[in-house]
């Protein structure tokens, strides 16, 4: 697994989110983005039990919403002080289909942080656009995405 640097005021913008906006059972995660033009982007989940949006996938509609299609970094941090928190299964594989060369900041075994590119959460994921007609397949997976294994 790669990892980079971890964007501290990225992180602390979600915490901020989590901490003062996460009210109740409706809203009980915070996500953070980094666009590629240097924005950060927030936004809180909508839990509902017909399954409402994760925080992650509330961000990527608000960055759209605001200009920002290029996402370089997300985060997500659970209320009541319970820290960052890796993405789900459903973020994860939305994550990658939007923006597979994402950063996601996710927790390591050691109580620090860490970012990793988004295909390294997903190994030997399937790649929504390397299966559509007449696209072209790209070795590895999407366009900018390393494949499980590359250096």
């Amino acid at each position: 697994m790669h990892t980079h640097d971890v964007d501290e005021e990225l992180v602390a913008a979600a915490a901020e989110v989590a901490r003062t906006r996460c009210r109740g059972d409706n809203h009980t995660m915070a996500a953070a983005a980094r666009a590629t033009d240097g924005r950060i982007v927030t936004g809180v989940n909508a839990y509902h039990f017909t399954g409402g949006p994760c925080a992650e996938l509330v961000v990527v509609g608000t960055a759209a919403a605001q200009g920002a299609y290029d996402l370089r970094t997300i985060v997500a941090v659970g209320d009541r002080d319970r820290g960052v928190v890796p993405p789900c299964g459903r973020c994860r594989q939305a994550l990658l289909d939007y923006f597979p060369a994402l950063e996601v900041v996710v927790p390591t075994s050691g109580g620090g942080l860490r970012a990793v590119p988004v295909i390294d959460l997903l190994p030997h994921t399937y790649v929504w656009a390397d299966h559509q007609p007449d696209t072209p397949s790209q070795a590895g997976g999407v366009s900018g995405a390393r494949g499980p294994g590359a250096a």
